[in-house]
C-alpha cells in the first residue's frame, strides 16, 4: 500500500534536496572550494530516501564515502553538512571529516566511512547493543555493490544472522566499484541471493523507484524490530556521475550513462505523483524551487562560517 499524500510529498522533497545538494557540491569542488574528493550519489536518491523514510528517529544508519544523500534523508542539516565539506568549524565534525566522513549523531547517523564495506561491523555492534538493552531499534548500514566482496561484509551478515540482530543491510547496486563493473568482480546477477548463505531474507528492488524501496524497507525494518533478525535489501540503480566529481570516466560509454538516465528516480517519481493526483506539476515545481533556495542558503551559511582554529587540531580525536 502506498504511503499517504504527505509522506509521498516529503519523499519527493527529500529527493529534490539531495539532488540539489549533490549538484552544488560538485560545482564547489570543480571551483576548487572543496578540498579532497566528492563522491556524488546522483541517480541513487530513491534508495536513500526510501530506506530512511521507513526508519524512526532513534534508528541508526552507517554510511559510505557516497553518503551525502543518506545523511540528508535521515534528517541531517544541509547547512552543517555543507559547512563540513567546506572544512568549516560549524560542520558536523567541525571541519575534520569532510565529504566522506560526516557523522550526524543528532539524526542517528553513526558516520560515513571511506573504506569500502567498513560500516557494516559498526551497525552490527549497534544492533547488538539494542538487543542487549531490550530496545526496539534498528541499525542500517549502506554499502555499495563492491562491498559484498569484502571480508567485513560477510562477517557482519554472518554474525547478525547467528545472533538474530536487528539489522537491515542495504546494498546499493550501482554496477560499479570505482571503475570495475560488478560483472567483472562477482559471478551472479542478483546480489540478493547472497542472503541465502546466512539463512536470512534477501530482497531485490528497483532502486530507481522510491515507493518500491520504501515498501521493501518498511517490511525489513518491521521484521528486525519484531526480533526476527536481519534482512539483505538490494536496491539496483546507477550513479549518473563518475566515482568522484571530475572523474574522466574512461571505463564506461556515454551511451550507457544516457540509457540509465532515462530512469532518473526524480523524473520517475514526479510522473507518478502527477499521474496519481498526489500533486500537480506546479506544486512540485515549488518543491524544486524551495530545495534550490535551501541549498543556496546552506552554501552561504558555510562560506560565512569560520575556519577551525589551528590550535584545536588535536581536539575531538579521542572519545
Amino acid at each position: 500500500m502506498a504511503p499517504d499524500t504527505a509522506t509521498q510529498i516529503k519523499m519527493y522533497r527529500q529527493m529534490a534536496l539531495i539532488r540539489e545538494f549533490e549538484l552544488a557540491a560538485m560545482d564547489l569542488f570543480k571551483r576548487g572550494q572543496i578540498k579532497g574528493a566528492v563522491h556524488p550519489s546522483i541517480g541513487q536518491e530513491a534508495s536513500a530516501v526510501g530506506v530512511c523514510m521507513a526508519l524512526d528517529h532513534d534508528d541508526l544508519i552507517v554510511g559510505t564515502h557516497r553518503s551525502h544523500g543518506h545523511n540528508l534523508a535521515k534528517g541531517a542539516s544541509p547547512e552543517r553538512m555543507m559547512a563540513e565539506i567546506l572544512g568549516k568549524d560549524t560542520g558536523y565534525c567541525k571541519g575534520r571529516g569532510g565529504s566522506m566522513h560526516i557523522a550526524a549523531f543528532d539524526t542517528g547517523s553513526l558516520g560515513a566511512l571511506g573504506v569500502v564495506g567498513a560500516g557494516n561491523p559498526l551497525a552490527v555492534g549497534a544492533a547488538l547493543a539494542f538487543q542487549m538493552r531490550g530496545e526496539r531499534r534498528v541499525a542500517v548500514p549502506f554499502t555499495g555493490d563492491a562491498g559484498t566482496n569484502t571480508g567485513s561484509w560477510h562477517e557482519s551478515l554472518n554474525m547478525a544472522s547467528v545472533w538474530n540482530l536487528p539489522v537491515v543491510f542495504v546494498l546499493e547496486d550501482n554496477k560499479y566499484g570505482v571503475s570495475t563493473h560488478i560483472r567483472d568482480s562477482t559471478n551472479i546477477d542478483d546480489l540478493s541471493i547472497r542472503a541465502q548463505s546466512y539463512g536470512i531474507p534477501g530482497v531485490l528492488v528497483n532502486g530507481f523507484d522510491v515507493l518500491a524501496v520504501y515498501e521493501a524497507a518498511t517490511e525489513a525494518v518491521a521484521r528486525a524490530r519484531a526480533g526476527k533478525g536481519p534482512t539483505l535489501l538490494v536496491a539496483e540503480a546507477y550513479r549518473f556521475e563518475g566515482h568522484y566529481a571530475g572523474e574522466p570516466e574512461v571505463y564506461r560509454e556515454r551511451s550507457e550513462v544516457a540509457e540509465h538516465r532515462k530512469h532518473d528516480p526524480l523524473t520517475h517519481f514526479r510522473r507518478v505523483l502527477v499521474d496519481t493526483g498526489v500533486a500537480s506539476s506546479e506544486e512540485l515545481d515549488d518543491v524544486d524551487s524551495a530545495a534550490k533556495d535551501e541549498i543556496s542558503a546552506a552554501i552561504e551559511f558555510a562560506k560565512a562560517s569560520p575556519d577551525p582554529d589551528p590550535s584545536t587540531a588535536m581536539d575531538y580525536i579521542y572519545a
